[in-house]
């Protein structure tokens, strides 16, 4: 049977979060290069099987925005960690009166998601731009894992929620994070776009993720409520 089309589009996400967000850029405080660069040296030197090439795990917007370049791909799989909207993003996707919420891996189950090989003959100079991305909002941890993938096994730089950042929400229901979710916009869009361009990239790629399948359904009913309420609050609607 093929697959059902997503309840959640751009379209609906245009028309609940019709008026862009300006930066805030008191909302979250971002790491310096140089504040940064003393973690990523400490991966570097923890890297196993530098051998075998660079490979970055990603599970959210790397599969859709990986902003690096890379030789290979291959979808893979990450045991002890799974995938789980545990972030608040009171920037960027979200607010400080409305904060998103985006994707980390948080401790036990599994998670499906996509290997990327990088190239650069640096490994610093190449993983710079990846690790800036992910940890100067004080959210992440990075970490070598081994991911499953059906050309065997790897070891990957990824990046689990960091349980002492006052970001972290810990678990929550699901109801709340699609709430969160729905109402949660930034100046780079709504955290619900976030969420689409996630799940689309994963069923592009062959991966099939129950609560990112569950959460769009939720998150579109919400925001179908916000535009027949006329309570559409502003955001940037649709990049």
């Amino acid at each position: 049977m093929p697959d059902q089309p997503l309840a959640l589009t751009l379209a609906l996400i245009a028309r609940a979060h019709p008026t862009p967000v300006a930066d805030d850029a008191t909302a979250l405080a971002l790491l310096s290069d140089a504040e940064l660069a003393p973690g990523l040296a400490a991966a570097l030197a923890a890297r196993p099987m530098p051998a075998e090439g660079l490979w970055v795990f990603g599970y959210g917007s790397l599969i859709w925005q990986p902003e690096f370049a890379y030789s290979e791909r291959r979808v893979g799989t990450v045991h002890g960690y799974h995938r789980r909207f545990c972030l608040l993003q009171r920037r960027f996707r979200g607010s400080v009166d409305n904060p998103g919420l985006v994707l980390a891996l948080d401790a036990g189950g599994s998670c499906e998601g996509v290997a990327f090989r990088l190239t650069g003959a640096e490994a610093a100079e190449t993983l710079l731009p990846v690790w800036r991305r992910e940890m100067r909002g004080n959210g992440y941890l990075g970490r070598w894992v081994p991911v499953e993938t059906a050309a065997g096994t790897i070891q990957a730089l990824t990046f689990l929620v960091n349980p002492e950042s006052d970001r972290y929400t810990g678990p929550i229901p699901d109801d709340v994070v699609a709430d969160r979710i729905a109402a949660g916009a930034g100046h780079l869009g709504p955290s619900a776009e976030y969420l689409f361009r996630t799940v689309a990239a994963c069923l592009e790629a062959g991966i099939r993720c129950p609560h990112l399948l569950t959460l769009q359904a939720m998150v579109a009913e919400r925001l179908r409520a916000r535009v027949r309420a006329g309570t559409a609050g502003p955001s940037a609607a649709g990049a």
